[in-house]
């Protein structure tokens, strides 16, 4: 009997934590960039990231994931440091909301929730965000389904002595009752799950009230856990403030909470005869009198944070990414964004490349065409490292809007580091050959390089937009440009044959120099127009290939062979 309880609810444990983390999932990739954004703009003042902080806990179910975002955008200077911990006080009076939601007998609303959310999903078809709130509605059925199997095993189970004995026996020291709860919260990266089991348990009788409320002071303390180990920088302090501002004041107030249990619980079950919603309004409480006594004196907090943990001064190594979060994959939506930041950041070691080696190539500058070359290596450590991320991150299960642009970011990158390649190793050297030989180009040569070297940057340019943004029209006119660029070839090949024939000295010592800058300028052109295929795909405007069909052709010359009969 005891062993078959103690599966059963095991079992339900899990259920629980599986619907929670598919509602976390499902909001996260519908509103996850939005999220981002949100927590980005709640620096007016304490109150509001407060707020914030609470709102979006209220949505995501998670304490653990706020905490781990908000720790992201502060290690990186999005969120200063004050409000920050406002919004991690914010987010844990926000698990309390959804605890508080889950103590009323819903679990009748479970059915409704999964045919609808079924429903939704399946019928979405290509709409992710249609998608996602499916998950959301399935994840909440299961939530509560969970919470009814637990009720339901636990009823009977007071038949069972040795389940009860053990229950009692590692629930009788307060101290050992917060220890294991802060375990379990940190495994299972949900305290709310672990407050809806002491609830269960407190409900059937299991453990007396005083136990309940110091195992709800544990979960309140394993919520810290997760940030301070999965954010941060390990190598940078600094990076470590809001966590360890967070675990401060879970410990603080578990300290002083701890001696007033037995009488707290007195007091408490005087007035709430419910034990299962006695350990929800014990939850509350708890975190709104530390967000009271903590958001006042938040200034003074961060000043010693940040005197105990000093930012470390980082060599400037530009072939490290920065953008590149490991705690953000399991949010895609976030995952990606982080990746096409890093993407951009490397398309500007690209255009600074590009911008460089012309300037090296007109003036003869040894040292700047080493310098532009030595920049290739940072172009390549970055496109790994990109794609290493982008392949951890579709391990997972991407929708499909999610796994076409993992796709679009890896194929712009891969065209980044080509372009790099070319500027490299071919731009360069003609750099190079031209300082050995003491070429210089024809004054109307150089004007005519300057001139086309400055389409192809406009080009790169427009291409970083597309890429943000997939605007439609600015795809067409970068494939339109694409068009002029290779007639604007064929002229300048033109010019400086017409300049060869006269003779112009010039001219004749550097017409492989000039041929070579066209050619390969004009292939840097071709890897940047890649950005707008994926873009106009979807439309419809791309053709299979730049071949005429055979009959117009066939019908517009006059001397192509006429079609054999049957």
């Amino acid at each position: 009997m005891g062993s078959i309880v103690l599966l059963d609810l095991i079992g339900g444990v899990a259920l629980l934590l599986w619907g929670l983390h598919m509602v976390q999932t499902g909001v996260l990739r519908a509103f996850g960039p939005d999220l981002r954004r949100i927590l980005g703009k709640s620096l007016g003042n304490r109150f509001t990231a407060f707020a914030t902080g609470l709102g979006l806990t209220a949505v995501l179910q998670s304490s653990t994931a706020t905490g781990i975002m908000t720790a992201s955008l502060a290690a990186d200077g999005t969120v200063a440091l004050v409000p920050a911990l406002a919004i991690m006080l914010g987010a844990n009076v926000g698990t309390t909301l959804i605890v508080q939601l889950l103590s009323f007998n819903v679990a009748a609303a479970a059915p409704v929730l999964f045919i609808v959310g079924l429903a939704t999903f399946r019928l979405a078809g290509g709409n992710s965000l249609v998608k996602a709130l499916g998950r959301i509605t399935i994840g909440l059925g299961l939530t509560l389904l969970a919470l009814h199997i637990l009720v339901d095993t636990l009823a009977p189970a007071e038949q069972a002595p040795a389940v009860r004995a053990l229950l009692g026996s590692i629930t009788n020291d307060p101290v050992m009752c917060i220890v294991i709860a802060a375990a379990l919260t940190w495994a299972a990266h949900s305290s709310v799950a672990v407050v809806l089991l002491i609830m269960s348990l407190a409900y059937s009788q299991f453990v007396i009230i005083e136990a309940a409320l110091a195992l709800v002071l544990g979960a309140n303390l394993g919520s810290a856990i997760n940030p301070l180990i999965e954010a941060g920088d390990r190598n940078d302090p600094a990076s470590r403030r809001l966590p360890v501002g967070n675990i401060l004041n879970r410990v603080v107030g578990v300290l002083v909470a701890l001696p007033f249990l037995h009488p707290i619980a007195r007091e408490f079950a005087a007035w709430q005869p419910d034990a299962a919603k006695l350990t929800a309004e014990f939850h509350m409480l708890f975190n709104v009198a530390l967000a009271a006594i903590f958001i006042g004196p938040l200034g003074a907090i961060a000043q010693l944070l940040v005197r105990i943990l000093p930012e470390r001064k980082k060599p400037d190594d530009a072939s490290v990414p920065r953008y590149l979060d490991e705690a953000a994959l399991e949010t895609p939506p976030l995952a990606l964004a982080n990746a096409a930041r890093e993407t951009l950041r490397m398309g500007d070691t690209v255009e600074s490349m590009l911008r460089d080696v012309m300037t090296a190539i007109m003036n003869s500058d040894r040292s700047l065409t080493l310098d532009v070359s030595r920049r290739d290596n940072v172009v390549d450590k970055l496109n790994e490292a990109i794609k290493l991320y982008i392949t951890k991150l579709t391990r997972d299960s991407l929708d499909e809007d999610e796994g076409r642009r993992a796709m679009e970011i890896v194929s712009f990158t891969i065209n980044l580091e080509h372009i790099g390649d070319i500027i490299d190793k071919n731009l360069c050297e003609v750099a190079l050959k031209k300082i050995k030989g003491r070429y210089q180009f024809s004054p109307e040569g150089a004007a005519e390089l300057t001139g086309f070297h400055k389409r192809t940057l406009e080009s790169l340019q427009a291409a970083f937009g597309i890429f943000m943004t997939g605007d439609i029209e600015g795809a067409r006119r970068l494939l339109r440009a694409k068009t002029e660029l290779r007639k604007a070839e064929l002229e300048a090949a033109d010019r400086h044959f017409e300049r060869l024939r006269e003779g112009r000295p010039e001219s004749l010592e550097t017409t492989s120099l000039h041929l070579d800058i066209l050619s390969d300028l004009k292939r840097i052109h071709s890897h940047i127009c890649s950005v707008a295929y994926p873009v106009l795909e979807p439309t419809g405007e791309l053709q299979p290939n730049r071949l005429r069909e055979a009959a117009p052709a066939a019908a517009s010359d006059p001397l192509a062979a006429p079609p054999k009969s049957a």
